[in-house]
């Protein structure tokens, strides 16, 4: 029975020094630099990864204000920029002023060529120039070289052809006037005007407002107000009611 137990108590202190053994064992190859069966991670620390985007393959996040556009974007607009510009740059042209479309307005008035009424009106003293006719306010007979068209205060008064703003200017009889030259010799006297809306050596087109129907001057007093319309080819007055349309 002592026998059983002594070799007991042997049995146990082998394996306890077997254990032991292999516990100094392992732990020496764990000191001995082997390598360790878990997986190094790199130190990241001092790694910056940056990753260049080309400006055109950016995409610009709605709301954000420093979105970047594209190159198409940006050509789109700087093009609309400098068309607004140009635009805005470019100089007003009034019409009938500009000197290109002067140089190609033509004036080539004929015997054949029907004008438009400088005022639309009854005629209240006709073209006379072979025979004399009674002037109410002068209370005389004489010769008119032109036309007198009723017409009413502040009534517009446009030109009846395409003509060149020849002469302008007044005199006590037919007051405040316009001279045109309408080409081939041809004139156009337009007389009692006022606000005139032309200038001397200006083109102006036919149905063009020259002026208004002023009030009448004292030579017209009882024919009431007017406009006196005078036409002449190689300076000699022509009866205006033949070339009108």
């Amino acid at each position: 029975m002592f026998k059983d137990k002594v070799f007991l108590v042997l049995l146990v202190l082998g394996l306890l020094t077997i254990v032991a053994a292999a516990g100094v064992i392992t732990v020496q190859r764990g000191n001995g630099g082997g390598e360790s069966p878990y997986l190094k991670v790199p130190d990241q620390s001092n790694m910056i990864v940056q990753e260049s985007v080309p400006q055109e393959t950016q995409v610009a996040v709605a709301g954000d204000s420093n979105a970047t556009k594209s190159k198409e974007e940006m050509q789109a607009v700087d093009s609309a920029k400098a068309t607004a510009k140009q635009e805005t740059q470019a100089p007003a042209v009034k019409a009938g002023t500009d000197k290109n479309a002067a140089k190609s307005m033509v004036l080539n008035f004929t015997d054949a060529t029907r004008m438009t009424w400088p005022v639309k009106g009854n005629v209240i003293l006709d073209y006379s120039m072979d025979s004399t006719i009674y002037f109410p306010t002068l209370d005389q007979y004489k010769c008119n070289p032109g036309v007198v068209i009723q017409g009413d205060v502040s009534t517009p008064v446009v030109a009846p052809a395409n003509a060149k703003v020849k002469e302008i200017g007044a005199n006590e009889e037919i007051g405040n006037y316009v001279v045109l030259d309408m080409g081939n010799k041809y004139t156009a006297v337009c007389g009692q005007l006022k606000e005139m809306q032309v200038k001397e050596n200006e083109y102006v087109k036919e149905g063009q407002v020259l002026g208004y129907v002023a009030e009448p001057t004292k030579y017209y007093s009882v024919e009431g107000a007017n406009i006196f319309f005078e036409i002449t080819h190689e300076d000699k007055a022509i009866d205006p009611l033949n070339q009108m349309k």
